[in-house]
């Protein structure tokens, strides 16, 4: 994506944290811990530019999280966010990993859009005026690929 701010340490193809690196950002851990829907909320935020509040979000993951589901639904965000940075699946499939450690997914795709040069803990609009007084050209809406 041309104008997106990547830091240095965000090369493609590559994860820049690994799956159990979640005490790599304590804060955010113990968010996650405590309220996983905050995080993927404000996760969600950034991979959908906007489109989809961090409220909206959380409140969708709450809601499916207490009828045992909500990997369901959060690992299509892992697929979104992998597409957008060309990251491998890894350790394993996108749903596999949302079903076996939804908290340490969740940290690692909020770590990984730190390290590219997102905050997602500033919502998108935040990160949008932030990019425009550094300069950078704040990537758009990217429209949906095809699917098979």
């Amino acid at each position: 994506m041309t104008g997106t701010p990547v830091t240095n340490s965000g090369a493609p193809g590559q994860w820049t944290t690994g799956l159990c690196g979640c005490c790599d950002d304590r804060s955010n851990c113990c968010v996650t811990c405590w309220c996983p829907c905050v995080t993927f909320g404000q996760n969600v935020e950034i991979i959908d530019k906007g489109t989809t509040s961090c409220a909206h979000a959380g409140a969708i993951y709450y809601c499916l999280a207490h009828v045992c589901c909500a990997c369901v639904y959060t690992c299509t965000y892992r697929t979104k966010l992998r597409a957008y940075f060309s990251l491998p699946e890894d350790p394993c499939g996108d749903c596999l990993v949302h079903f076996c450690c939804l908290p340490c997914a969740v940290c690692q795709e909020y770590r990984e859009l730190k390290n590219r040069g997102f905050d997602p803990s500033q919502g998108w609009m935040a990160n949008a005026q932030k990019w425009s007084q550094d300069g950078v050209t704040v990537p758009p809406p990217i429209a949906p690929g095809m699917t098979r």
